[in-house]
């Protein structure tokens, strides 16, 4: 069994080098991405990211030490809060995907990870298996995963690259979502999700075990290729500038051709070069495509004499000073019934939107807003009193004069004057 894992994940990472020919040139920039993680790990707040020690466990250069440590920190910090969570019956299931994957770039013993739940002790891959059948039921009977369709990718991908035989129900059920076209986010296609069940898709073909319905997984495959290259822009970006790593990596795991991927990898260069990539979680999906790898690469990862010399140089204090200059910024607000309120501020010009709404908060007591943490950082998730929960399929959508927001609140910037809307949105 272990011979065949190894044998089909090496056509993965075989079938991935067509666009592996600029990283020579590149590795200076390649350096600096990693460094710039590295560095994230020392200010990371809340739980530590499975997603950023996967990208720094598939980059060619590392720390080993702090690798190390951070795998410390994310087998005690964070999976103690996924223990939580399956204890309270909450749906982890991209979480607990990613904890797998990012074990697995370590080469650590899944079988050694476990969790208890009512009193019953079980391993991180069972627990995994386990939230993949409720995914699955649930789509059997509302026609829509528990979470959705990007965190069932990550659940599938998990599986397959940890050697775990996907039930063919599960994959089946990814299929028929990619043929009916059900991976949106409100209004539009969701890039993100047709990248990640590439992905889960390739490694489930690679394994040789989705034998019944062959025919229709490589329909699948074919069209989330066609999906990602038709929304490839004429920069290079492949949906927006956040969703292209992801983009990447899947081409290169389904085989494209340099023609099909280099113009994208330049765009993410060009912006990584440009310093649009702050936020780490943005870093980490960009910086295995640049590698030429992608999240199939951990199948066949192996731990040995590994490049030991990535080094933190000491960083010179930068001190910003605020800005003088104010910007008028007009915020509306939706509510899920479709009122509307107005609520001016000025606020410093490049200030981000979330100090924007920190700002209006304390300056108007009809607006107040509540955020929560994520791996990309804080989000929204009540706005004058109104709640926007995963449990409801609603989140508050962002959008400045009329254009959606591919940041978060903590990373747009406000340069000029603007309205931002904040609107109660179903998907």
């Amino acid at each position: 069994m272990l011979s065949l894992v190894i044998i089909t994940a090496l056509l993965a990472f075989t079938r991935g080098k067509p666009c592996a020919d600029t990283e020579g040139s590149n590795s200076e920039l390649l350096l600096s991405l990693s460094k710039d993680l590295l560095r994230s790990l020392d200010g990371q707040e809340g739980l530590p990211n499975p997603s950023v020690h996967l990208a720094l466990r598939l980059s060619n250069s590392h720390n080993l030490v702090k690798e190390s440590e951070h795998l410390n920190r994310l087998k005690n910090h964070l999976h103690n809060d996924i223990q939580n969570s399956l204890s309270n019956s909450q749906s982890v299931t991209g979480l607990l995907a990613l904890y797998t994957l990012a074990l697995k770039s370590s080469c650590y013993d899944l079988n050694t990870i476990t969790f208890a739940v009512s009193e019953t002790r079980e391993t991180l891959l069972t627990h995994l298996k386990k939230q993949m059948e409720l995914e699955k039921e649930h789509i059997a009977f509302s026609h829509r995963p528990l979470t959705n369709y990007y965190q069932y990718s990550l659940g599938v991908l998990a599986l397959c690259a940890s050697g775990i035989r996907v039930n063919n129900h599960v994959s089946n059920k990814l299929i028929k979502a990619v043929e009916h076209e059900h991976f949106r986010h409100g209004d539009t296609e969701s890039t993100d999700m047709y990248a990640m069940a590439g992905m889960a898709l390739q490694c489930v073909k690679d394994a040789g075990s989705h034998v019944h319905n062959a025919a229709e997984l490589d329909t699948a495959l074919s069209k989330i290729k066609q999906k990602l290259l038709a929304a490839r822009r004429t920069d290079g970006h492949i949906g927006n500038e956040f969703s292209t790593g992801l983009a990447v990596q899947a081409l290169l795991a389904m085989g494209s051709p340099v023609a099909e991927c280099a113009a994208s990898m330049e765009a993410m260069r060009t912006d990584a070069r440009a310093n649009k990539y702050e936020n780490p979680m943005a870093v980490s999906q960009i910086l295995p495509a640049l590698h030429q790898k992608s999240y199939l690469t951990v199948k066949v990862k192996e731990c040995l004499d590994e490049d030991d010399t990535l080094v933190l140089e000491p960083l010179d204090p930068v001190v910003v000073l605020p800005s003088t200059t104010k910007v008028a910024v007009m915020v509306e607000v939706v509510t899920s019934s479709g009122t509307a309120a107005l609520y001016p501020v000025d606020v410093p010009k490049g200030s981000s939107l979330l100090e924007a709404l920190e700002l209006l908060s304390a300056k108007n007591d009809g607006f107040t807003f509540e955020k929560e943490s994520s791996l990309w950082g804080p989000f929204l998730s009540a706005v004058n009193g109104e709640q926007a929960r995963q449990s409801d399929r609603r989140y508050w959508h962002l959008s400045s004069d009329g254009t959606a927001l591919s940041q978060g609140v903590s990373d747009f910037k406000i340069e000029a004057a603007q309205k931002i809307a904040i609107k109660n949105t179903t998907y």
